[in-house]
């Protein structure tokens, strides 16, 4: 089956014994810990766009795997590319697009959290920080003569180097503050204090402040916690290793009842379902389908004269 290539980012390892573009076999842990670092941070990303589905779309491993083909003079660069299939259902459900896209997300984060680092300024705030402690084992192979950059095509690399995992460990010791999208079941509240606690599942929950405006929301939660769920925007404070310890600001409330469609992670998403199902669909079937089938639907579903 016919693939396209999309470059996606270029690692750079610069030292003696990548000298003659040549990658040592020990540097290809560097590799793998760079793709489980995209995968992990593509992962964060998608959680906090999709904060009330419990499961990640199907095969999400699988299509944020990268590949290389080449190595490159200077000293070794390695670009790194995603294998796209080109068949008629991925075209259809415009794959494409979405598997790139996930990718270049992940690796303009984790660009410009090591260009942060690397400058010495404050870390961006799409930084996925829970992943920080992987962040700073990218480079552990290297000596301390030798420096990995990376970048997408382009642009100025980023430095991976002792200096920069260090700053990535400091930053991984220590509390911190960011955003919170999370949603769960009100089950404890003190309206005098103005403090709740949420549950976003059987052994995880956090406590939240709630403003006066906010009670009648808190309020109904707990009443009808067996029905309810509370979706809370706000910003919290986490432990180092990124578990939500409270909730300080609550931006927003909404209650969200049992019965509605968004509360229905069990059931998978209809565009992977039908993903599924066209991929055990052989190449040599899909061929055989006519060109014009998307502008002339009707007619190859009912027949008749072709409009």
């Amino acid at each position: 089956m016919a693939k396209q290539w999309k470059e996606v980012v270029r690692l750079h390892f610069h030292g003696e014994r990548f000298s003659d573009h040549a990658l040592d076999l020990t540097a290809l842990r560097e590799l793998e810990h760079f793709q489980k670092m995209v995968t992990e941070t593509a992962k964060a990303i998608w959680r906090k766009t999709n904060p009330v589905r419990e499961r990640l779309p199907s095969n999400f491993d699988d299509r944020t795997r990268l590949s290389f083909r080449t190595i490159e003079d200077g000293s070794a660069v390695i670009p790194l590319e995603v294998a796209i299939e080109e068949p008629i259902q991925l075209d259809y459900l415009d794959q494409k697009s979405e598997i790139v896209r996930e990718l270049t997300e992940a690796v303009d984060v984790i660009y410009r959290v090591f260009r942060a680092v690397d400058d010495d300024t404050q870390l961006p705030q799409e930084c996925p920080k829970e992943l920080l402690p992987e962040y700073a084992r990218l480079g552990e192979s290297l000596s301390e003569d030798e420096v990995l950059g990376f970048a997408p095509h382009g642009n100025h690399p980023a430095k991976v180097a002792k200096l920069e995992r260090q700053r990535l460990k400091n930053l991984a010791e220590q509390p911190y503050e960011d955003e919170v999208n999370i949603v769960g079941r009100v089950l404890e509240a003190d309206v005098r204090q103005r403090k709740f606690q949420i549950w976003l599942d059987e052994r995880t929950n956090a406590f939240v402040t709630f403003t006066e405006e906010q009670e009648s929301e808190v309020t109904t939660a707990l009443k009808e916690h067996q029905f309810v769920h509370l979706a809370v925007r706000g910003h919290g404070e986490f432990t180092p290793q990124g578990t939500l310890k409270r909730i300080i600001n609550v931006d927003s409330l909404k209650l969200v009842r049992d019965e509605d469609p968004i509360f229905d992670p069990a059931n998978p998403r209809i565009e992977d379902e039908i993903a599924k199902i066209a991929k055990d669909v052989p190449g040599e079937e899909w061929d055989r389908l006519p060109p014009d089938l998307t502008d002339r639907l009707d007619h190859y579903l009912y027949g008749g004269d072709k409009k």
